[in-house]
């Protein structure tokens, strides 16, 4: 009987106590991360505002690719001609 009350004298003065201590810095990083988690839901959002105009930006990118593709055809096309 002895043992027992010995057995549990440690379990409440050591083992409780570091339970307690791991388990407040288990914590302490999950509100880190849940912090971070909001701060890049917010600044995701923001992001997705600024991509409404996206669609339009790459009409008319296609259409300046074509443009440079052309002038650089006929850029190379004027070089040959010239060394051969």
């Amino acid at each position: 009987m002895v043992l027992w009350w010995i057995g549990n004298a440690v379990l409440l003065l050591v083992v409780l106590p570091v339970v307690i201590a791991l388990l407040n810095r288990v914590l302490a990083a999950v509100e880190r991360i849940r912090g971070a988690t909001d701060e890049i839901l917010l600044h995701g959002v923001g992001l997705i505002r600024n991509l409404d105009d996206v669609p339009e930006a790459l009409a008319t990118t296609d259409r300046t690719v074509q443009e440079v593709a052309v002038g650089a055809a006929r850029y190379g096309g004027l070089v040959a001609r010239l060394l051969g």
